[in-house]
């Protein structure tokens, strides 16, 4: 089932642990990255959910954050750059009885995955998506992602950025997720909050997490999330009014908000197509009735 190293070990493992663990497999990520909190914050939610390893998939593409599929003893694909959405999609569909979990960082999603990520949440599929949003690429070494401030100076705009940041929350509202939040590594608890409320929800989960890179980009560190970030359900935010929610995905300064913006109760893509309806693709018999006569149309 996975491409990556780590697949033979994850599939094993899956079946033999009742519920989520770390793997043996340790993560290579720099001391201090934000990762760490984000995976724990996944392993956290799944132990909470008792949902058992077999019945969990995490899906990744490329990039640092990408590597979370190996450090958890769920089944796992590490797939190729920008594409753990459709991955997940494809899981998904083929098994829609799985819990499906797409990673990967804003370079990943919100730049060579953004047209997928897109058209995942206005389908509305039961998935839950977790970006590591660190403002840079930072497997390449840090030049400027889609997610990278104005005049922020990397590797490839050594005189600063001069595009226009993506706002991951913004753009998740416009396409029709009916779960959005945003979390910040250096807070897990509340972070495994956002993503066990995403698992849990019947549609697509959408958790950008502001996750530091400490090697690379020494603009938007641990402190400068901390002086700034507040938590929405402490604000008296509704999550249930769109019309708020984009109203405070539009905050970037002093003040950043993170939590719950936005949910609503919608149909999901399986809930309306009518082969799905019948149960998981895997438990439905193969082949076609008919199938000489069909052939015979063509031939």
């Amino acid at each position: 089932m996975a491409e990556s190293a780590a697949a033979p070990f994850v599939a094993s493992t899956a079946t033999q642990l009742p519920i989520i663990a770390k793997s043996q497999i340790k993560p290579t990520w720099c001391p201090g990255c934000g990762d760490f909190g984000v995976v724990a914050a996944i392993e956290m939610a799944l132990k909470r959910l008792k949902i058992p390893s077999k019945d969990v998939v995490i899906c990744s593409g490329i990039g640092c954050s990408s590597n979370l599929p190996h450090f958890l003893s769920s089944y796992g694909f590490h797939g190729i750059h920008g594409r753990s959405v459709p991955l997940g999609e494809g899981i998904r569909w083929g098994n829609h009885g799985l819990t499906v979990i797409a990673t990967g960082g804003d370079g990943d999603g919100f730049g060579i995955g953004v047209g997928h990520l897109i058209h995942a949440m206005r389908r509305n599929v039961k998935l839950t998506y977790v970006t590591m949003d660190n403002q840079i690429y930072g497997l390449t070494t840090g030049q400027a992602s889609p997610t990278t401030t104005l005049g922020h100076k990397t590797k490839s705009t050594p005189d600063g950025v001069i595009e226009n940041p993506i706002d991951p929350v913004a753009l998740a509202l416009a396409s029709g997720a009916t779960y959005v939040a945003r979390g910040f590594s250096g807070d897990v608890k509340h972070l495994a909050d956002l993503v066990t409320g995403a698992i849990e929800h019947k549609g697509f989960g959408f958790v950008d997490v502001f996750s530091p890179c400490v090697t690379f980009n020494k603009i938007n560190t641990f402190d400068f999330f901390r002086q700034r970030v507040y938590k929405l359900e402490s604000s008296g935010h509704n999550p249930s009014d769109i019309v708020a929610a984009w109203q405070r995905s539009l905050e970037w300064g002093d003040k950043i908000p993170i939590g719950l913006f936005y949910k609503v109760d919608k149909p999901t893509y399986e809930d309306l197509e009518f082969v799905l309806a019948a149960g998981p693709l895997v438990n439905q018999p193969c082949g076609l009735k008919g199938r000489e006569s069909i052939l015979d149309e063509f031939v």
